[in-house]
């Protein structure tokens, strides 16, 4: 090897370890902070939920190309919501979803709720996202009657969210539900909004055809609790709402209409009196009082024994009795999605039965949200018959309401795997599919060639993401999160984890709410080149591929 030979491969080598042949000019090792450590991604499993698991799947080998050591870890839903929602500390990144439900039509559930730094602690913002701009934009637009004003604040909550990314917002699902059409007359099936045809008002009104009375819907994850203090997952509030009335409902417009309540009238901006109707009984035959809506409504309010619930009455200054069947609500500050969020929101549960539980559990490190009824009683449509865990929820038609279900029994099956739900489809054991997480291709092919299927194809006012957790670096970095999330496309989620059936998201205000939803946050620039420009400009290198903390920045947190 001569002299000049030694050199140049001296030179190239020199280079190498610099990391001058691989790109950019990057710092070496001593200008560097930690390594930033391996982290989790927490999935539901691949069964469960294919399209959540995939995205997970590809969500993490985008990131992997930045540097980072990321592992997907797949759970059932019971124990990631364990982690997630009650220890929130103790986790990094998970998937996510927010499912569609009539009174999110309104925005502020999703504006107020989920980010609002007063929801952290023990709320619906269990990412920890914290910013005092932020807050003061949820806080004007709930109490702005003007509905135009309002519109600009709820796009300025969104553009803050655009410029943060708490979240990696990826699709707004096109819900696809297929029902056999020989069994429930398809004009009686009600689409609702961003909510498609599985909604209260299709079963209440589904009218059969024949013998079968029953509608068999399928869950596809075990429940979590049936209780009227209890905020859960979908399939959840599936069951709460038919056994719990509320005083209003959101009608198949996505507008609050009176329900339990006969009528309502606002005194003034922050006044509203409402009267409910007369002869309502809950299921054990006692009436429903006055009282039992005041205490419907001061109970989240009882030390911290419904947390879930408590945004939801923070702003009532008082509720009064002011007649056997009429109540007065006086609210704090004018409110202006109060009707949706609150009056539609709330069930009306038994003081009778939840007041003396609520009081016992006063003293105890347990709260009013883990408690279960033996038989949950409230006044809705169908009463409770029973429940086999992670098998089946059976309820029966309530004759006595004023509105009574004209099926005979409604019967929801947990089937947690997509396979086996097709197959049950086909064979009859479900009449009316409530959630199907597969190929919707798949479906479409057994409708024609069975004949006896009809199926609806809707947007999902919710929608379905990846998060951090925002107590814990480097998560707390709004530079760190706009990176990752950069790095992922939204198109390749749609087309590759959600088979086209889906819609790209980048706001937490779903493209069903028209009105609501900010366009300036369509149409996001993505990818990795993007990404890796936001992490070198805020201070992040890279040391032999690896990702590190900007310099002098240690690595704080052990998994």
């Amino acid at each position: 090897m001569t002299r000049t030979t030694g050199f140049i491969k001296a030179m190239a080598f020199g280079a190498i370890a610099l990391g001058l042949l691989a790109g950019p000019m990057i710092p070496p090792a001593e200008a560097a902070g930690d390594e930033i450590r391996a982290m989790k991604l927490i999935s539901r499993p691949q069964s469960n939920n294919p399209q959540a698991f995939q995205a997970a799947q590809l969500i993490a080998q985008e990131w992997r190309k930045l540097g980072l050591d990321v592992q997907v870890q797949a759970m059932p839903r019971p124990q990631q919501s364990d982690v997630v929602w009650y220890k929130r500390e103790g986790w990094d990144m998970t998937m996510w979803q927010m499912v569609g439900r009539p009174e999110r039509s309104d925005p502020d559930e999703i504006v107020f709720n989920l980010f609002h730094s007063s929801t952290a602690p023990k709320g619906y913002n269990f990412i920890g996202y914290i910013n005092p701009e932020f807050d003061k934009v949820a806080e004007a637009q709930r109490v702005e009657t003007d509905k135009e004003k309002r519109r600009e604040l709820v796009f300025k909550a969104q553009e803050i969210l655009d410029r943060d990314q708490p979240n990696v917002f990826l699709v707004y699902p096109l819900r696809t539900f297929p029902f056999d059409k020989t069994v429930w007359n398809e004009e009686t099936i009600v689409e609702q909004p961003g909510l498609g045809i599985k909604n209260f008002w299709t079963f209440i009104e589904a009218e059969p055809l024949g013998d079968q009375k029953d509608l068999i819907i399928n869950g596809i994850e075990p429940l979590n609790a049936i209780n009227p203090l209890y905020i859960s997952g979908a399939t959840d509030s599936w069951v709460t709402e038919l056994i719990w009335d509320r005083l209003l409902r959101i009608d198949r417009t996505g507008l609050p209409e009176p329900w339990a309540a006969e009528s309502y009238n606002w005194i003034d901006k922050t006044t509203i009196d409402v009267t409910i109707r007369a002869g309502m009984k809950w299921h054990d035959g006692k009436p429903v009082t006055a009282e039992d809506v005041k205490f419907s409504f001061e109970a989240p309010n009882m030390g911290d024994e419904a947390p879930m619930y408590k945004p939801f009455v923070k702003n009532i200054d008082s509720v009064t009795v002011t007649g056997p069947l009429t109540v007065r609500f006086k609210l704090k500050t004018p409110q202006a999605a109060f009707l949706t969020s609150s009056l539609s929101k709330i069930n009306l549960a038994p003081k009778h039965i939840w007041e003396p539980i609520i009081k016992d559990l006063m003293d105890k490190p347990e709260n009013a949200e883990a408690y279960q009824e033996d038989t949950p009683i409230g006044s809705g449509p169908f009463k409770y018959v029973r429940w086999k865990q992670q098998e089946e929820v059976v309820l029966e038609a309530n004759p006595e309401h004023w509105s009574p279900p004209k099926m005979e029994r409604w019967i929801l099956r947990i089937v947690t795997n997509v396979e086996a739900t097709v197959g049950m489809l086909r064979s009859g054991e479900l009449n009316f599919l409530g959630e199907y997480n597969g190929d919707p291709k798949v479906i479409a092919d057994i409708a024609k060639k069975d004949g006896d299927l009809a199926i609806v194809q809707t947007p999902d006012v919710g929608f379905q993401y990846a998060t951090f957790n925002q107590r814990v670096p480097p998560f707390n970095d709004a530079n760190f999160r706009r990176a990752l999330s950069t790095a992922i496309n939204r198109q390749l989620m749609v087309a590759a984890a959600w088979n086209g059936a889906a819609v790209p998201a980048n706001s937490p205000v779903s493209v069903a709410l028209e009105y609501w939803h900010n366009p300036k946050t369509d149409n996001m620039k993505t990818g990795l080149d993007l990404a890796k420009q936001i992490l070198e400009d805020a201070g992040y290198t890279w040391v032999k591929g690896k990702l590190h903390y900007p310099d002098g920045v240690k690595e704080t947190v052990k998994r």
